[in-house]
């Protein structure tokens, strides 16, 4: 039996004893706010294709993407990121359909902004959705090297037109080295001074892409991504491609992927001023997705508290495939 001294003066069960005062004491809090939505563009209207390995995720034409859009903003998310689905036979080694302006992708993203201009539409800048090669960068054909100075060309040229299409937010996720510099110079020279530029700082070479490689169609056709994307093992690293991306003039930084990289989020928060994203990608949706399916885990429940948690470490904006889910939750 406890006596009286036995007993705690210092309970920090009283801070959880009731709903109420478990919300007035909680450090960190989701919003719609926190959340942008991926989402897959196929080329033709009226597509509405699922994707196997993304239970509930699909790849919209165009006119079906602006009735999602539509349907977001509704709910409360402020930003969409797209992601083109770009037909083989518009594929080459040179990534040519990349530079079409007239294409599919800078038209919808103009289609967006000009059907609802306060939605933030965030783009992608990398080679694989639109090379035969599959890799965020040129091949050479002889070794099989990724060529960093000859793929920025091709970058800013990118950055130009999804910034005339009216982008707020341009995403760079190839990781060529210098190419945060060599876009912010390009929007410069062309005056797009207000357009955004969130680095895809800390991208690791991870295991947790494959499903976003099945939707876009864009795994690599040879090797890997290992001598561009980021060793899993390093942190420091990660330091360093912040420092030089804020030299360069990003706006925002990003860590992907999101759930197996907490400490790499909560580092460069603690280090850098700028804001920082984490990417909820492909894999850890699908992965919850299937625990749910088979009754393993509560899905609603899991993809709350893996939220909560990007939050937690030190992220100040979250892109989710689970966006539109949690706004409809928040």
């Amino acid at each position: 039996m406890m006596t009286e001294f036995d007993r705690p003066h210092i309970r920090p069960r009283r801070n959880r004893k009731s709903a109420g005062i478990r919300a007035m004491v909680q450090e960190n809090t989701l919003t719609k706010n926190d959340l942008i939505m991926p989402l897959f563009l196929a080329g033709k209207n009226g597509a509405k294709e699922a994707i196997k390995s993304m239970p509930g995720q699909f790849r919209f034409g165009p006119d079906l993407l602006l009735k999602e859009v539509k349907e977001l903003h509704a709910l409360g998310i402020n930003c969409v990121c797209l992601f083109p689905a770009v037909e083989d036979r518009k594929k080459d080694s040179k990534a040519s359909e990349a530079m079409n302006a007239h294409g599919f992708y800078p038209k919808a993203i103009n289609m967006i902004k000009n059907e609802l201009p306060e939605m933030q539409v965030m783009t992608d800048i990398a080679l694989d959705p639109y090379s035969s090669d599959g890799h965020d960068g040129l091949v050479d054909r002889k070794t099989g090297r990724i060529l960093n100075d000859e793929t920025l060309d091709i970058l800013a040229e990118m950055a130009i037109i999804q910034a005339r299409a009216g982008a707020d937010i341009l995403g760079p996720s190839d990781m060529m080295d210098g190419r945060v510099g060599v876009i912010r110079q390009a929007l410069d020279a062309e005056g797009f001074y207000e357009t955004s530029v969130m680095s895809y700082t800390a991208k690791y070479a991870s295991a947790f892409y494959g499903p976003f490689r099945d939707a876009l169609e864009s795994a690599p056709k040879k090797g890997d991504k290992k001598t561009y994307q980021m060793n899993p093992a390093n942190v420091k690293e990660a330091l360093l491609e912040a420092e030089l991306d804020t030299e360069e003039g990003a706006d925002m930084l990003m860590v992907k992927p999101g759930l197996p990289y907490l400490d790499v989020i909560s580092a460069l928060s603690d280090e850098s001023l700028l804001p920082i994203a984490a990417y909820n990608v492909s894999g850890e949706y699908a992965m919850i997705k299937a625990a749910a399916a088979n009754g393993w885990i509560d899905g609603e429940k899991a993809m709350m508290e893996m939220l909560l948690s990007f939050k937690r470490a030190g992220a100040d904006m979250i892109l989710s495939y689970f966006s539109k889910e949690a706004a409809s939750i928040l």
